[in-house]
């Protein structure tokens, strides 16, 4: 059997825990194709996975078999096709999010590989505008904010909404995709990132390192959290009576005064899928969605990439590159 390079865990901890072995190549199952990678976004979801979700109370940490490939997002060329595909044809330049989320039956993504193999349901053609770095930027990110605005319905024309950590990966594409609807968006992040969210349209913007932001942000009709944590419940302060609220990720609030104001929790955890990628290609394509990139590490630096995550205020996302090439 052919082998590839990829990144592995053997065993739950810190970046120091990632290798870069010589492993099997997979090959398409039915439904599936297989795609050189040439390049895969690194998500928060991978650098909990690596230390074992060690930010959650044991009794909650979800069972991970080891060795395990992290990596949900891809971005490549097709190099064969499974029994039953029709719509995807070697040589296909194609995105998506893989497999995600990765404890519903159908195993992990495994992107952070050479090759992985991919079901055509979670893919879509490569937005022609981005090159295979950005476009490996995107599914989650885009996908979690997507299906949340537009599928969940967490935001509506000429509302008031805050994006908490709106300078991250899902941060500054639920800020562009808010403006898109016609809402006025607040954006709280780190001063450094300003002129950046600026250029994507914020109209007030807040420093979070300045002073209490809470205070600045005045009343709003959702908050879209990216950031959570354990005082993530602060925020309900600046939510009108019923209200929304849209956690992205882990976060605490106070469930009895969620009811006694009658804010409502919108969203659901993101899905993959390639119908819901090829409908953002054309707003990509088209310019009116950008991608933001952090930085860029090869496939043999992998644990840079989870040192770059770990100490925050990404900007965008952050990518592996494999030596096929994503640009």
């Amino acid at each position: 059997m052919s082998t590839m390079r990829a990144v592995v865990v053997f065993t739950s901890g810190g970046p120091e825990v990632l290798r870069v072995e010589e492993i099997d190549r997979p090959t398409p199952g039915t439904g599936e194709v297989l795609v050189r990678v040439h390049a895969a976004g690194v998500n928060p979801a991978d650098l909990r996975g690596r230390s074992g979700f060690a930010d959650l109370p044991a009794q909650y940490r979800p069972s991970i078999a080891r060795p395990s490939v992290p990596g949900a997002d891809v971005a490549g060329e097709v190099v064969a096709v499974g029994a039953e595909v029709t719509d995807m044809a070697v040589g296909d330049q194609v995105y998506g999010l893989v497999r995600f989320p990765p404890f519903d039956g159908r195993g992990h993504g495994r992107t952070h590989a050479e090759y992985v193999n991919v079901p055509v349901t979670d893919l879509a053609p490569k937005p022609k505008r981005l090159n295979h770095i950005e476009a490996a930027a995107v599914p989650m990110a885009a996908l979690t904010a997507w299906q949340q605005i537009h599928r969940h319905g967490a935001v509506a024309q000429g509302e008031r909404v805050v994006v908490v950590g709106a300078a991250g990966g899902v941060g500054h594409f639920a800020v562009q995709l808010a403006r898109l609807l016609g809402a006025e968006v607040v954006a709280v992040a780190s001063g450094r990132h300003e002129e950046f969210l600026r250029g994507l349209g914020v109209e007030t913007f807040v420093d979070y390192t300045v002073g209490d932001p809470i205070d600045a942000v005045g009343t709003v009709d959702v908050v879209i959290d990216c950031v959570g944590g354990v005082d993530s419940g602060r925020w309900l302060s600046v939510i009108a009576d019923s209200g929304r609220l849209v956690p992205i990720t882990l976060g605490f609030y106070p469930p009895d005064e969620l009811s006694r104001r009658g804010i409502t929790l919108v969203g659901a955890q993101v899905r993959s899928s390639g119908a819901d990628l090829r409908e953002l290609n054309e707003l990509f394509d088209n310019g009116t969605l950008v991608v933001a990139i952090d930085s860029v590490f090869p496939l043999e630096d992998a644990r840079g990439a989870h040192e770059r995550g770990e100490r925050g205020h990404v900007r965008g996302k952050i990518v592996l590159e494999m030596a096929a090439g994503g640009r």
